[in-house]
C-alpha cells in the first residue's frame, strides 16, 4: 500500500504545447501560394520571350537590324530576370505560422478576446 500512495503523490512532467500544424497535405512540399507565385513567374519568363522572339529577316541574305531594338536588347532580358527571381522566392517562400493560423481562422493570441 505505501508504494501506491507514492505513485499516486509523484507529479508528472509538463508537456510541452505542440506546434500549430499547418493545413497542407502532408509530403506537399509547397503551400498554395507557393503554386500561385510559380504561375506567375510562369508568365512572365513567357512574355519576356516572346518579347525576346523575332527580328530575323525572310531574305537569308538581308540582314535585318531589328535584333539590336532596345526591346530584344533591355526589355526582354530583364523581364526574364524578374521571372527568374519571381520564381526563386515562390520555391523560397514560407508562410509565417501566425499568418496560416490567420488564414485557417483559427483564434492566435493577438485576436482572442478574453
Amino acid at each position: 500500500m505505501n508504494q501506491n500512495t507514492q505513485k499516486k503523490n509523484v507529479r508528472k512532467a509538463p508537456v510541452a504545447p505542440k506546434k500549430a500544424e499547418s493545413k497542407w497535405a502532408p509530403g506537399m512540399p509547397f503551400q498554395t501560394i507557393n503554386y500561385i507565385l510559380m504561375l506567375a513567374g510562369i508568365a512572365v519568363l513567357f512574355v519576356g520571350y516572346l518579347l525576346l522572339a523575332g527580328g530575323g529577316s525572310d531574305d537569308p541574305t538581308q540582314f535585318s537590324d531589328a535584333i539590336f531594338n532596345t526591346r530584344r536588347l533591355r526589355v526582354a532580358p530583364i523581364t526574364l530576370v524578374i521571372g527568374f527571381v519571381i520564381e526563386l522566392f515562390a520555391i523560397m517562400y514560407r508562410p509565417c505560422a501566425r499568418c496560416a493560423k490567420k488564414e485557417d481562422g483559427e483564434e492566435t493570441p493577438e485576436n482572442q478576446n478574453n
